[in-house]
């Protein structure tokens, strides 16, 4: 037994090892790593470093580094579960990608070795063999197009298997408190992986199910095992689930994304050929050569029974409509496709396609199995050759390792008994499947260029941002310049940009509304780019645009505590982005004159809502008159062409809803008090009713100032807490400079914690007839529930195991009709009723997957 687990341990190493490798060698030769990591996952890593080494603002349950203040938990479970993750703690803080590289392939390791110990407990076979055919999976086109880039996506390769390995024990009735446990490890490690590849393993336990013969009450008992094991540990990752669920419920929509275009059949057929890229969004699901072959000779190999093969092969009929069949991908995205793309999880067709060649290839393909598999091989070929993805690698790889391929599989079916020539042509099989990996591995990462910033700019910026940081007085800003959609989690300061699946919709539209910038239908925010947006938020040092090398240049300014009072007779104005700044601010400093038409194509006035702007080559003239002296800003939210004025002139791209434009600086507004801006659109488009805003000269320094003298005199600042000192006897409205998001609750003077009162999306909280101090706290909604739900269930789990443990330790008691038997001579029935069988009609499984070892139950 410890010989065969040593060598079981060889087969699933040996696997990850060459899945590893084959990964490192084609970014090696490549010289990059997968395209977009960069963006996402290395600012999340570097928060992550700050959090383990106590370096960051917040905590687990808050991040005040990003979006002037949001809730992380959500974000934490979405992005940082997988559990490699951690290991970033263990390098330096600016070498995120590095750690980034090795939680990938770290995942890649595991998920193709838990792939070849199921490939073993699916059906017997050779141990090599396995071991390269796990690889076609740990190295499939989706993990090299899409997962490299994503650690937290990159979880759901583990879960497949290991939920395949659990739908195994469940078939057997064994380990069902392990399978809860590994149940709940694959969802609480990216939930939405791990839902899809919960459906496809329950189709790999519902194929195992009718495949062979078995009775009824078996198949009974064996699904009520797998359903309650499935059940147990989605309830024990119930805290992922519960604060997932109220987070997207709160969260900012996600932008409209246009539907799926016809792609035709060929589209589809050519992503199962090696080394493809490129094209429309298709789903990434090409396995390897090997794999391919295997997959497509199943349907003739006659030594696989042929009911085993027609189940077979109605499951991958079925998954691979549910790929291509646009009201079945919608269903699987809430009826809306994501801008992330429809695809995200293609690893589980893929998963299924090695599954099904295994079991080609464990009976020992022939020769009429090796024609027919290469028949329908090049079938696919013909009619993907014509697609833009096939390149010719693409015919180099099926001409010439199809060739050895086929000769290597005939020489194992016909020189069966000599092991020299099994050793050569397995050999032989090992450097194609590599060497297919590979190449397509070298292809697929250059497919897309590298979109990193300068590893020396970065690093500036982070010591640049580190030397100004006040917090909690005052926030030191990363933006408005930006290496990434998540410079605050890159450099650690305490900035508006993120990118998030989460996002707050109130963070979102505050930000929206107070003239930030946001991409992705405001699922991506921005820094606010002006003064009077930056006092708001008490910025005291931001990174503004600059000059090579570093692209940023340092910037201050004076600005308010992050907690201030509203006088009590305060009324919000939001008819415009000037005046919800000022209603915020307490104060007027902008001239908002309704601006008139002066020439060029005339705009039509909406009433509040704005002007139509209409194209046209000499532009659109708008004028407001000004105090002179004063700052001129234009805010132009989704227009789309050209904005000039006062000697500035720059490229507005907005696009409703899905990208809004930041309030920009056009210059000094001149001695005759006339501000002349120009619009050059591209078709028509929108402008707000009062789009230009003249800040006075003095105006806000004064707002400052006072805001500062009747605003908090001490701010203390927790991982998901915000306290102020305030002036004796303040009254009004304490305003803290942090969205209003779900969670918050607040109290004076040591009173009950109570939810604030929003003002124009910030937290506000009613002071009475006199106060001194403010306190707010912060906790994930859902949290509560979903850890009674989960200590419920664990503590269940506990009781089964238990009783388990005292049941095995009972004398085993023999039936008397098998003592009977026994004193007779004949053989002991199997769990099936039948003599000597195991529950699938066979000879039980061994736990090295060979038949006629033990099997232990649960």
């Amino acid at each position: 037994m410890r010989g065969e687990r040593r060598r079981e341990a060889l087969v699933c190493g040996g696997a990850a090892g060459l899945a590893m490798g084959g990964y490192a060698l084609a970014a090696g030769l490549r010289g990059q790593w997968a395209a977009g990591a960069d963006a996402v996952a290395v600012p999340y890593h570097a928060h992550l470093w700050d959090l383990l080494h106590g370096q960051a603002a917040g905590d687990l349950l808050f991040d005040w580094n990003s979006g002037y203040g949001v809730p992380f938990l959500a974000d934490f479970f979405a992005y940082l579960m997988n559990p490699f993750s951690w290991a970033a703690a263990l390098l330096p803080r600016d070498r995120g990608e590095l750690a980034v590289v090795l939680v990938t392939l770290a995942t890649i390791g595991l998920g193709t070795a838990l792939m070849a110990r199921l490939l073993g407990r699916l059906h017997p076979g050779p141990r090599r063999l396995r071991a390269l055919a796990a690889v076609g999976y740990g190295l499939c086109a989706w993990v090299l197009d899409v997962g490299g880039a994503a650690p937290m996506w990159l979880w759901g390769l583990v879960s497949l298997p290991l939920l395949g390995l659990v739908a195994d024990w469940c078939l057997h009735e064994r380990r069902w408190v392990a399978g809860s446990l590994c149940v709940a490890v694959a969802w609480a490690g990216n939930l939405y992986t791990a839902a899809l590849a919960t459906l496809i393993a329950g189709l790999l336990f519902a194929v195992r199910l009718f495949a062979a013969r078995r009775p009824l009450r078996l198949r009974v008992r064996a699904t009520g095992r797998a359903v309650t094991a499935v059940a147990a540990g989605v309830l024990l990752a119930s805290p992922v689930l519960f604060v997932a669920v109220r987070a997207a419920r709160g969260a900012q929509p996600e932008s409209p994304v246009q539907p799926l275009g016809p792609s035709g059949v060929g589209g589809h057929l050519a992503q199962l050929l090696p080394a493809t890229h490129g094209g429309p969004a298709l789903p990434d699901v090409a396995i390897g050569l090997f794999g391919l072959l295997l997959v497509c000779g199943l349907p003739f190999n006659r030594r696989v029974r042929a009911r085993e093969r027609a189940v077979w092969c109605a499951a991958l009929v079925l998954v691979v409509l549910v790929f291509v069949w646009t009201p079945t991908v919608l269903v699987w995205h809430g009826l809306a496709i994501p801008a992330g793309g429809p695809y995200r999880v293609a690893f589980v067709l893929s998963g299924l396609l090695v599954l099904a060649g295994w079991v080609s290839l464990a009976h020992r393909p022939d020769a009429v199995t090796l024609l027919g598999g290469a028949a329908v091989v090049a079938v696919i070929a013909a009619v993907a050759a014509s697609r833009h993805s096939v390149r010719p690698a693409t015919w180099v790889l099926l001409t010439v390792g199809g060739a050895v391929l086929l000769t290597a599989l005939w020489i194992l079916d016909r020189r069966h008994p000599d092991r020299r020539a099994n050793a050569l042509a397995t050999w032989v099989i090992g450097a194609a499947v590599l060497g297919n990996a590979v190449w397509s591995g070298y292809a697929a990462l250059g497919a897309a260029p590298s979109d990193g910033a300068p590893s020396a700019a970065v690093r500036a910026g982070h010591a640049a941002v580190r030397e100004a940081d006040d917090w909690p007085r005052g926030r030191s800003d990363p933006g408005p310049h930006a290496f990434t959609p998540n410079d605050p989690l890159l450099l650690n300061g305490q900035g508006g940009g993120y990118f998030s699946s989460y996002l707050p919709t109130v963070t979102a539209l505050l930000l929206h509304d107070l003239g930030a910038g946001w991409t992705a239908g405001g699922r991506q925010t921005a820094s606010v780019a002006d003064l009077v947006g930056q006092a708001l938020f008490g910025v005291h040092a931001h990174l503004a645009d600059g000059p090579p090398p570093d692209g940023f240049t340092p910037g201050r300014a004076a600005a308010p505590p992050l907690v201030t009072v509203l006088p009590p007779d305060a009324h919000p104005d939001t008819t415009s982005v000037w005046s919800r700044q000022e209603s915020l601010l307490g104060s007027q400093v902008y001239d908002a004159p309704l601006p008139v038409p002066a020439g060029g194509p005339a705009p039509t006035l909406h009433g509040t809502s704005g002007w139509s702007v209409p194209p046209g080559g000499e532009g659109t003239v708008l004028t407001a008159a000004c105090t002179p002296g004063s700052t001129a800003y234009f805010h132009g939210v989704w227009y789309h062409g050209t904005v000039s004025g006062l000697g500035t002139g720059y490229r507005s791209d907005g696009e409703q809803p899905t990208t809004a434009v930041a309030v920009h600086r056009l210059g000094t507004v001149p001695a005759d008090g006339v501000v002349r801006v120009t619009l050059r659109s591209d078709t028509v488009s929108q402008v707000p009713a009062r789009p230009i805003g003249c800040l006075r000269a003095g105006a806000l320094d004064t707002a400052v100032a006072r805001l500062t003298a009747t605003g908090a005199t001490r701010v203390e600042a927790g991982g998901h807490s915000l306290a102020a000192t305030l002036p004796a006897g303040s009254s009004g409205t304490a305003l803290l400079s942090v969205s209003a998001a779900e969670g918050w609750t607040c109290a004076v003077d040591g009173g009950r914690y109570t939810a604030p009162t929003p003002v124009l999306g910030m937290i506000g909280v009613p002071l009475g007839p006199g106060a001194s101090r403010v306190a707010c706290v912060f906790r994930p909604p859902g949290l509560t529930e979903g850890l009674t739900v989960a200590s419920a269930t664990a503590a269940a789990l506990v009781l089964v195991a238990g009783f388990a443990f005292l049941h095995r330790r009972r004398p085993a008691h023999t039936p008397r009709r098998e003592r009977r038997r026994s004193a007779a001579g004949r053989p002991a029935d199997g769990p099936d009723g039948h003599p000597g069988d195991g529950p699938d009609g066979r000879p039980a499984d061994g736990p090295d997957g060979h038949p006629g070892g033990a099997s232990g139950r649960a």
